[in-house]
């Protein structure tokens, strides 16, 4: 790899918080049986309860299961109970939704517990970890906001980002939370493989893969999607950095649905969802999601194969041309894809030349699209996470410009 493209991906994976040293800090052993050090971080307007509680040196048993549970104080809820891994280098947070959560300890840990003004969990229901496939180790899972009383509005789906290398769908709760608050769609919040074999599986898993996962996902959310209070032919999609990509590709390459694979036959590039309806085939998939995607919302993306280099390395120039948005955009005489795009202008990650080349392709293929740079906004301001500093981040960005986002939709929706 070379130094520009590390530096790329160092970058994406710094900005998610996801960066760790190289020198772990090391478990302790006490007579032969090995500990962990495992801490408490300080919480604000609630408090956190540790089942069993931890000993004075923090030292606990490998293996040992602890319960924790958060008491929010008066006017807050619990937003989510999480851990970290203590190692020197950035924090990368799992968070887990709800009042209780076990966690085995099984490296050194700091656990916590994040509250939030009751008030912002307000109007809606949130029902979490909805799985739709397992290809790999992982399950794949979607997490959704429907709001009270819903009954056929349309929908939202949002892919998170991380350079196709780290998070989940928890880092878009803020985000699902601002779309679904008005009560006029019904949000979802997907995961997917991470590309390569980060996730533990024995086979590399490609972009081409991982669009199979959104499509799944997507195919999942449809075919469910009267039960959520929601109408299975109206769906947006939108999403950040790696999942801006994702949320260009979802609408552009729809039409490209297929079982015939990606690249084993000359000039075939397809993608097969993950999921797939009982009784349905391929096609009918392909079908039924070609005509209910109407809009997406793609913030700080990748869009040209160029900038694909770092993510999909060994793949031919054709393999990356066909997983590149720019390189795929239908003419507006076979279908829409109108979208609405967002960057922060101290973004250095993503080029705005790059963003605006995007746009003015959309443009030249008669496409609706709309470029909006956040001033002042660096890379990943939709991201939500327990510590203060990415809160106050999207406090400042997130809040105002997925208000500006969700007027997209409704001009689509609710013209």
């Amino acid at each position: 790899m070379t130094s520009s493209r590390f530096s790329l991906l160092a970058g994406i994976l710094s900005t998610a918080g996801l960066i760790f040293s190289a020198h772990p800090v090391k478990a302790q052993t006490d007579n032969a049986v090995k500990t962990f050090t495992v801490t408490a971080a300080p919480t604000e307007n609630g408090t956190l309860t540790i089942d069993p509680p931890l000993p004075q040196d923090g030292k606990v048993a490998e293996g040992t299961v602890l319960t924790l549970k958060g008491a929010p104080a008066a006017g807050f809820a619990v937003d989510s109970l999480y851990y970290y891994p203590q190692a020197r280098g950035a924090r990368s947070y799992y968070e887990f939704m709800g009042p209780e959560v076990k966690i085995t300890v099984d490296k050194n840990l700091a656990l916590g517990a994040s509250f939030i003004d009751a008030t912002a969990l307000e109007g809606f229901t949130q029902k979490n970890d909805i799985v739709f496939a397992q290809p790999g180790v992982k399950k794949l899972k979607y997490d959704l906001f429907i709001p009270n009383g819903a009954t056929n509005l349309p929908l939202i789906v949002i892919i998170h980002g991380g350079g196709w290398t780290v998070n989940c769908e928890d880092v878009m709760h803020g985000l699902a939370r601002e779309l679904v608050r008005p009560g006029r769609y019904v949000v979802a919040s997907i995961d997917y493989r991470w590309i390569g074999t980060h996730d533990g599986d024995a086979k590399p898993n490609t972009m081409a893969d991982i669009m199979g996962d959104v499509y799944g996902a997507l195919a999942h959310i449809q075919e469910h999607a009267r039960s959520y209070g929601a109408d299975p032919s109206r769906i947006g999609v939108t999403g950040d950095s790696a999942g801006g990509h994702m949320s260009a590709a979802a609408i552009d390459f729809v039409d490209r649905i297929g079982d015939e694979g990606f690249g084993v036959k000359p000039g075939v590039y397809q993608f097969k969802p993950t999921y797939m309806p009982a009784g349905k085939t391929v096609a009918q998939v392909r079908e039924e999601l070609t005509r209910a995607i109407k809009a997406s919302a793609p913030s700080y993306g990748i869009f040209n194969a160029a900038a694909m280099r770092q993510f999909a390395q060994g793949e031919s120039d054709d393999f990356r041309k066909a997983l590149a948005p720019i390189d795929n955009i239908p003419n507006i005489s076979k279908r829409a894809v109108p979208q609405f795009l967002l960057r922060g202008t101290v973004d250095t990650l993503i080029k705005d030349a790059d963003v605006q080349a995007y746009t003015d392709a959309l443009k030249a293929a008669g496409q609706r699209a709309e470029y909006v740079q956040v001033e002042g906004a660096a890379h990943a301001f939709l991201d939500w996470k327990p510590d203060a500093q990415t809160r106050r981040t999207f406090m400042k960005f997130g809040v105002p410009y997925s208000a500006k986002m969700r007027e997209f939709f409704d001009s689509i929706f609710y013209p």
